[in-house]
């Protein structure tokens, strides 16, 4: 376990490598799973605020279900998440001409329609965070088969899932703890080569 500040990370995040491969994987994880993306509490309140600005991305089935259930409704499980179409596809993501999932939220925010990008847990995956009263567990948790080319054109750019990450984990816990956690990789390296 690696140990930053109260976060306690799996070593796979920095000895695994990854780089998502969407033209492979067709963005599956914003369909595959056993309910919508997780949110953080803040989360929701910039769901509320922007929503606006994500609706002209979404499909009409998305915002239909969006409309039914909710911008974000509590799973018992999860806790806070995006709705989804039918237990399928969150209800905030379209198919692009390729046949990609892509975010409504993100789309927006690349058009300059807000400042907000999309749910921290889609920006991290694949690494999984939970909480404690105590600690912030992070794991690395690729799906075995929907990730494997991820894992493939990780290894075959030998990129550590941390750098591939480092927008996301930036956002989530600062530039200060990224580059705590590049030193901490540096010597995980520099040990390896050692032996």
């Amino acid at each position: 376990m690696i140990a930053i500040e109260n976060v306690l990370l799996s070593e796979e995040v920095v000895k695994a490598q990854f780089v998502c491969d969407l033209h492979k994987c067709k963005g599956g994880c914003c369909e595959d799973g056993d309910a919508g993306a997780p949110l953080e509490l803040t989360e929701k309140k910039y769901i509320d605020d922007n929503y606006a600005a994500f609706e002209p991305y979404l499909t009409e089935a998305g915002k239909a279900e969006i409309n039914k259930s909710g911008r974000y409704l509590y799973d018992e499980e999860f806790g806070w998440v995006t709705p989804t179409i039918n237990g399928g596809i969150c209800a905030y993501g379209f198919k692009d001409e390729h046949g990609i999932i892509k975010c409504g939220m993100e789309a927006a925010y690349y058009d300059g329609k807000t400042a907000w990008k999309k749910p921290i847990s889609c920006h991290l995956y694949p690494l999984k965070v939970s909480e404690t009263k105590t600690y912030t567990n992070v794991n690395y948790e690729p799906r075995e088969t929907l990730c494997r080319p991820g894992c493939a054109l990780g290894k075959k750019a030998k990129v550590p899932v941390y750098q591939f990450l480092k927008e996301a984990i930036i956002r989530k816990w600062g530039a200060d703890f990224y580059e705590a956690l590049h030193a901490v990789a540096i010597q995980y390296f520099d040990r390896k080569k050692i032996k």
